[in-house]
């Protein structure tokens, strides 16, 4: 009877341990490894998945972007300090809050995997370094020319599929990543996520190997391309179907992609070992845990019948508008002034359901136990 409620006792707590989510932070690493006024199209793609995960709640000083040139202020713009992915040109993607933490010649093979190992010099400035845990759920966003089993940067050097497997596997062994989700737009795009070896990653790119990737559309008065059809199938995604309180998951969004309309085969791989893509959130990698900041002191709060009350009366009372100053934690500028907040986990029903079954697996025992003696 004691071996029985043992095994069962044992294998409750399996579940329940596997039933509860370690992600309490998201991170985005967003490359466009091109140079080039004719690359246009690869610095709006990464701009325009820059705009999505920002507005899904991933903060700059969590977002890596790295960007090969500088084509808003190329002198053969004709709309100068803008870049825009539609040739209606209805959205700047550039616009004055954009934070570019790798650009022009900073932009290659080794800063990227350094910054994916952490093998940087002490002096890196936080603003460059992907500062993860075991715990951060990371997008890794590619976008560029490539061939089979590599991508190009600058033209001039080239990350291999085996390298860039390498370096996630040093990312895995110094447990820098709970799960990660790589895209890629390029030529041949698939070639390069068939070295991974890690654990727990997705990956998803935009043709397969032995074909291109094409552009969408060009604005005839820029001259060039604005954006690729598979980064732009994955705009029309996030931006029509993907809110912050979105279920929809990565397997609607890979249905989503028309191989007639993308003009290739996107592909996608999954080195999970105990779930499919239908229970991965797309906001697990596009959205962001929610901040909580904590505050000394006492706090006014404004009830419905104060509203009309103006904010001075209150100047006694410790209104919340900002973080105090012991608490303020600048990140090299990133953050421009503001606090990084303490970051709380954010309970879900799925972590309140996993501790209620913890809960139950402990008192379970004693309950039979006490209905066995009964009965004797």
């Amino acid at each position: 009877m004691h071996r029985l409620l043992f095994l069962l006792f044992l294998c409750l707590l399996i579940l329940a341990t596997g039933a509860e989510s370690s992600h309490t932070n998201n991170w985005a690493v967003l490359i466009s490894t091109s140079r080039f006024w004719f690359n246009y199209r690869h610095a709006a793609n990464v701009l325009g998945i820059y705009r999505s995960v920002k507005r899904l709640g991933i903060p700059d000083s969590q977002i890596i972007l790295m960007i090969a040139d500088d084509y808003a202020c190329n002198s053969r713009n004709l709309f100068p300090g803008t870049v825009f992915d539609n040739a209606d040109r209805d959205m700047d993607l550039y616009g004055e809050d954009i934070e570019i933490d790798y650009k022009g010649y900073e932009v290659t093979v080794e800063a990227f995997v350094r910054l994916l190992t952490e093998r940087v010099s002490e002096n890196t400035p936080a603003s460059k370094r992907l500062l993860t845990n075991e715990h951060s759920n990371i997008l890794i966003y590619m976008t560029g020319h490539g061939g089979d089993g590599f991508i190009k940067f600058q033209d001039a050097d080239e990350l291999s599929s085996e390298d860039f497997a390498d370096a996630l596997e040093q990312m895995h062994q110094h447990k820098r990543y709970n799960e990660i989700l790589f895209m890629v737009d390029t030529c041949q795009a698939n070639s390069l996520y068939k070295k991974i070896y890690s654990p727990n990653i997705v990956s998803i790119g935009s043709s397969e190997i032995g074909t291109s990737s094409y552009s969408h559309h060009a604005d005839p008065d820029i001259g060039v391309a604005v954006i690729d059809r598979f980064t732009f199938s994955t705009l029309e995604f996030l931006e029509n179907r993907v809110d912050i309180k979105s279920k929809l998951t990565i397997q609607e969004l890979v249905d989503s992609y028309d191989p007639g309309a993308i003009r290739s085969t996107p592909g996608v791989e999954s080195t999970y070992s105990q779930k499919g893509l239908d229970e991965v959130l797309i906001t697990d990698f596009f959205g962001n845990v929610r901040d909580i900041e904590l505050h000394q002191g006492p706090t006014k709060w404004i009830l419905p019948d104060e509203q009309n009350d103006t904010l001075s009366s209150y100047t006694d009372s410790s209104l919340v508008t900002q973080s105090p100053p012991n608490l303020t934690k600048p990140v090299n500028g990133k953050n421009r002034g503001k606090s990084v907040p303490l970051r709380l986990h954010n309970y879900s029903f799925s972590d309140i359901c996993s501790t209620s079954l913890f809960l139950f697996i402990l008192i379970l025992p004693f309950c039979l136990q006490i209905v066995s003696k009964k009965r004797r």
